[in-house]
């Protein structure tokens, strides 16, 4: 949990070093991700600036991909979900299981969807 009374800057580190993955896409109909913190880009085997143009689809392998959506969509529903399971991998190849990881719908001040984001803790590697 992040300490509210933290400036915006230093929340934003505090995000950014949290030993938990912490990442998001936009609304475009195929989603690129927008935002993934140090744990994420090491996880996922990425830099900052392949970030700002990959689809999200691209975390899962193809056949993970529909059950990604499903999941995405229950969130689009219902606001949000904290027990999704499912198998990504990262830019090279590497695959592993993420478990007990929370989706959120991201929304401006005005109530405005904006995307969504995941945090999730509990990986294990494959193969």
């Amino acid at each position: 949990m992040i300490n509210p009374s933290l400036s915006e800057e230093q929340a934003a580190e505090e995000v950014f070093y949290f030993p938990s993955v912490v990442l998001s896409h936009d609304t475009q109909s195929d989603p690129v991700l927008t935002y993934i913190n140090q744990t994420g880009l090491e996880l996922f085997e990425l830099d900052w600036e392949t970030i700002l143009t990959m689809p999200s689809r691209l975390t899962a392998e193809p056949m993970e991909r529909g059950e990604r959506q499903r999941l995405l969509d229950k969130v689009s529903k219902n606001g949000f979900i904290d027990d999704y399971s499912g198998v990504r991998v990262s830019t090279t190849g590497r695959r592993f299981k993420i478990e007990k990881v929370t989706v959120w719908n991201l929304m401006n001040e005005a109530g405005d969807y904006q995307g969504q984001a995941a945090m999730f803790s509990h990986w294990s590697f494959l193969e």
